[in-house]
């Protein structure tokens, strides 16, 4: 099944010169969006994951079905406030702005292994703000995982010590 082809391109969204990566009509599509949990769960069998986390709020969507799939917990990462406990934070650059994520300080043992999963690896900010958040707790990332890429923007490089994988590929 070509993924690809799921994906809705929409362009000057959310701003000028951006090409928006529209997710919703895959996901609304039971098989593409079982194929594609099930390539990123293919991916990571052999990783021996013990969590998986997903950032707010498109990393939920594919974040849970991988952690179900997969029998490990799913660990939120999200927009300050709201989570309810003690939280670490970290702020990072996205293509269009800056945000920050939190997580809980309890969430992760020291030790774990953990895979990071979302729809999207762009400029790699948002990833590398999640992976600063689960080393400060002392969780091992092992993998993170796309369901697509753009290429033009170079999140691989600034990710370049981390394992990757994303199933669709787009140059900008």
């Amino acid at each position: 099944m070509d993924l690809k082809s799921k994906i809705r391109v929409i362009e000057n969204f959310p701003k000028e010169g951006i090409s928006f990566k529209d997710i919703t009509t895959l996901i609304k599509d039971k098989d593409a969006f079982k194929k594609a949990v099930d390539l990123v769960v293919e991916d990571l069998k052999e990783k021996e994951v013990d969590y998986i986390v997903g950032p707010e709020a498109r990393g939920f969507l594919f974040g849970a079905a991988v952690a179900y799939a997969l029998e490990v917990g799913f660990i939120p990462v999200r927009k300050p406030g709201k989570l309810p406990g003690k939280t670490s934070s970290h702020e990072y650059e996205l293509e269009y702005g800056t945000n920050t994520l939190e997580i809980h300080t309890d969430a992760i043992e020291k030790g774990k292994k953990v895979a990071i999963v979302d729809d999207l690896l762009a400029t790699g900010g948002t990833m590398l703000s999640a992976a600063k958040l689960i080393e400060s707790l002392g969780g091992e990332v092992v993998a993170m995982e796309f369901l697509i890429e753009l290429e033009s923007l170079g999140g691989r490089d600034k990710l370049g010590k981390y394992y990757i994988n994303s199933l669709v590929q787009y140059e900008k």
